[in-house]
């Protein structure tokens, strides 16, 4: 962390030899451990607090003085569950929610861990911590997903080079969580080498039982940040689980789940945290972490708990209090100075000893990261009519954003051209590297789009649908063209395109320019008959295993409760 010379020079600090580089003095700070507002002066060197309490340093050449007399400082917020690919990659998306307190990230692994090797995406971590922000990451243990290789990637030899990372803090998510509770020995020994690396167990657990928390716990789950009812928040305290409380694009559940907390009067604050659990861009538009607190203060937590829940708490149960969520002596310098306890965006943001924010306004822009290495989207075949057959009856039906049903379709599906009278669609996903497709009826996704691409998808293969066959081709072309992102076409023209040209998953611009081009394609897609929350996270979930009923993913329509393939891939 700190090596000798750098801890000399601060001791150097304390014994009045040295001058620290910056002092903030008249503050009234919040003391994690105490729980109290206190006051004092607080000294900074580097990216490091040096000293916390009533007295002035004895030399302060070149020293910065900044007097926070009228502001309250509490530590940097840490969002716990960050999915930091979701169109937004690593670097943007700190950048943006940095300005507004949220400095620390501990996030999902599994767009690097699939798309790169270890050592390449170890560089992208090692460059991430060169940035005035703190990243942490999970290692995954399983695809989200059905893979046609599946065991060859997600090989234990591959996670536990991941797990000796000390940035590393846990595994999981548990999307695959059946697998550990059936005994599956991949799955088993995957959670077990995490463990004795000393690292946490996040679950994923929607609606489950008592008993399933009971043996989830016995195989050694730590966490879960699925409960979307007061009385699950209480079963998963009840068997001695974290509980991560989940304020989402298609999960909104905080501001009822904490109403429901202060009205039967649980006093489990110490005990929780929040998660906006990797929600798409314009979710964001008012904030990330100060979000979750606003809605802390709305629901009348107290503000003492509501900033705990978004900082300390999570210091404390991942072990890294020493260094985050506490201002006191040896932690990092990241601070967050407010107008008004109940007002959590800052007027300043202080992360590892940089000004990020001051008096409202962005300073020190974060420096780029290299994404060269993640492979270009560029497919080299070309589709012809022959892949836009549709011969099965088994079709997909959107309950909503997320959850399919599966169906019989009934439809001509030989035409060039579905009707607009009804909202079924042509549904293709096809390898990206041109190997395979898989071919279906999607029902409930829209009335009127005529042609849609996407290269954005849990595996990075393309989805395509529509209800004009010619017009999905045009839109293949066109993402082909501009090397990856969603496209939407009509009448022979291009109606409006979300470029993604980091791997055809990811946009390579700031996250405020994002929103505006996410926007803009959910109004277009809504204009056609998109009812449902969040079209973004319906590309994505269209493959993940992890939710009912039936998917579309690299191996055919797989039926996840019975675990089984309906129809197999066709070869290409």
């Amino acid at each position: 962390m700190w090596h000798p010379g750098e801890i000399n020079k601060q001791l150097q600090m304390i014994n009045g030899k040295e001058a620290p580089d910056l002092v903030i003095t008249n503050a009234t700070y919040l003391h994690s451990i105490y729980k109290k507002w206190m006051t004092g002066n607080i000294w900074v060197a580097g990216d490091r607090i040096i000293y916390v309490g009533v007295e002035m340093p004895a030399s302060k050449e070149g020293t910065e003085i900044v007097d926070a007399t009228g502001k309250k400082i509490v530590p940097g917020y840490i969002e716990p569950h960050v999915h930091p690919f979701q169109l937004y990659h690593p670097q943007t998306f700190a950048d943006y929610a940095s300005r507004r307190g949220t400095t620390t990230f501990i996030s999902d692994n599994l767009f690097m861990f699939v798309a790169l090797n270890n050592p390449t995406a170890f560089k992208i971590l090692d460059e991430l911590h060169t940035l005035p922000f703190s990243f942490y990451w999970w290692s995954r243990v399983d695809s989200q997903t059905v893979l046609q290789d599946e065991s060859k990637k997600f090989n234990q030899e591959a996670m536990n080079e991941w797990l000796a990372r000390p940035d590393v803090l846990l595994g999981g998510e548990l999307t695959g969580w059946p697998r550990l509770m059936f005994g599956d020995p991949a799955m088993v020994t995957a959670v077990q080498s995490a463990k004795t690396a000393g690292k946490k167990i996040e679950g994923h657990f929607p609606g489950a039982s008592e008993r399933t928390l009971a043996r989830m716990k016995l195989l050694g789950v730590d966490g879960d940040h699925e409960a979307m009812t007061v009385e699950e928040v209480k079963d998963r305290l009840l068997h001695g689980f974290a509980v991560t409380l989940r304020h989402s694009s298609i999960r909104p559940d905080l501001p009822q789940l904490l109403t429901d907390i202060v009205a039967q009067e649980l006093d489990v604050f110490d005990h929780l945290m929040m998660t906006t659990d990797g929600s798409t861009p314009s979710f964001y538009i008012d904030g990330v972490m100060d979000k979750c607190i606003q809605v802390a203060l709305d629901a009348g937590v107290t503000p003492i708990d509501a900033y705990l829940m978004a900082s300390y708490n999570v210091a404390r149960y991942y072990d890294m209090a020493d260094l985050h969520g506490v201002i006191a002596t040896g932690r990092y310098a990241t601070l967050n100075f407010l107008a008004d306890e109940q007002n959590p965006v800052p007027t300043d943001v202080l992360s590892k000893g940089v000004w990020l924010t001051r008096n409202g306004e962005k300073v020190t822009p974060f420096a780029s990261i290299d994404w060269s290495v993640v492979e270009d989207f560029a497919p080299s075949f070309e589709l012809t009519e022959s892949d836009l057959v549709f011969p099965d009856t088994i079709g997909l039906e959107m309950v909503n954003d997320v959850i399919i049903k599966p169906y019989e379709v009934s439809i001509d599906t030989t035409v060039v051209r579905l009707a607009d009278d009804h909202d079924e669609s042509f549904l293709v996903l096809v390898d990206r590297e041109g190997k395979w497709r898989v071919n279906t009826i999607i029902k409930g996704f829209a009335s009127s789009v005529q042609g849609f691409a996407s290269s954005y998808s849990n595996t990075g293969d393309i989805i395509l649908i529509g209800k004009d066959k010619k017009e999905m081709r045009d839109a293949f072309n066109e993402i082909k063209r501009i090397g990856g992102g969603m496209v939407l076409t009509e009448n022979g023209k291009t109606i409006t395109t979300l470029p993604l040209p980091i791997g055809g998953g990811l946009s390579a611009e700031p996250v405020e320019k994002l929103m505006e081009q996410e926007l803009a394609i959910k109004a277009a897609l809504k204009d056609r008959g998109y009812h449902h929350i969040d079209a973004i996270y319906t590309f994505l979930f269209l493959q993940s295993t992890h939710l009912p009923y039936v998917r579309i993913t690299p191996v055919g329509i797989f039926d996840v409760l019975k675990n089984k393939v309906l129809i197999p891939v066709t070869e290409r």
